[in-house]
């Protein structure tokens, strides 16, 4: 299988934030652009820890994206970077970023369903 990143089916948009993605295998290839000040915290409230529970392993195309764990360490990824961010997470930017990301389906489908309840009826599409 295979797609260009800028094809895949739009998940989600709402209030800047733009994800792409589909299902291939069991796992969720996506790409996901967050504008400047962009911060998943508030939206992922209700989730355990009020932080993501599903990993993530992608490749920050542009930008800077800012990530804190659950045991409240944090570091920072730069555009060119590899990334993994294990359950337990949230991330916020400064100046927006891109990446193109892979998850596993179940978790990052329940982690969108509970972002879509956030927003309320955001969803393009739900492919």
């Amino acid at each position: 299988m295979r797609a260009n990143a800028s094809d895949l089916p739009v998940r989600l948009e709402a209030n800047g934030v733009r994800i792409l993605g589909q299902a291939w295998g069991g796992m969720d290839v996506g790409r996901l652009h967050v504008p400047a000040g962009g911060d998943t915290t508030p939206l992922l409230q209700g989730l355990p820890g009020d932080l993501s529970q599903c990993p993530h392993w992608g490749l920050l195309l542009d930008g800077t994206v800012h990530v804190r764990y659950d045991d409240g360490s944090e570091e920072t990824v730069h555009a060119g970077q590899a990334f993994y961010w294990p359950p337990g997470h949230t991330v916020w930017t400064d100046e927006g970023f891109e990446s193109l990301q892979v998850s596993p389906q179940g978790e990052m489908e329940r982690t969108l369903e509970h972002v879509r309840s956030k927003l309320g009826n955001a969803v393009i599409s739900d492919v």
